[in-house]
């Protein structure tokens, strides 16, 4: 069964920082790529990062670059988002996502208010609340 398992939410201060984690079953860690996303209340999904199946890439989204760092721990099946500089704006369900690369690539390029539909697997979500 293909699971995604994200841990690690919560409330921090502005300027704070959190380590989100995802961890995925053999088959998807693997071979797919691996993205966060977010959703914030009363607003559509976010790109937030995305790392290759290789560890290449990363893709991050403008308003989290040089704050959030992706990373994947092959021995673990696990991959991590660290967030630093947290800021209000950056309240939101957190979600791990995967899919093969080149899915990944072309939704990165043309679609940048994705959907759930776009990619194939999904986790629960985590809340991560920035206070000022």
């Amino acid at each position: 069964q293909v699971q995604l398992v994200e841990s690690g939410g919560g409330s921090v201060q502005a300027g704070g920082s959190l380590r989100l984690s995802c961890a995925a079953s053999g088959y998807i860690y693997s071979s797919y790529c691996m993205g966060w996303f977010r959703q914030a209340p009363g607003k559509g999904l976010e790109w937030v990062s995305a790392i290759w199946s290789d560890s290449s890439g990363p893709y991050y989204e403008d308003s989290v670059k040089g704050r959030f760092t992706i990373s994947r721990e092959k021995a673990k099946n696990i991959v991590y988002l660290q967030m630093d500089r947290l800021k209000p704006e950056d309240t939101a369900v957190y979600y791990c996502a995967a899919d093969q690369d080149f899915r990944v690539q072309w939704l990165v390029a043309n679609r940048p208010s994705p959907y759930r539909d776009d990619l194939s697997y999904w986790g629960q979500g985590t809340q991560v609340t920035v206070s000022s």
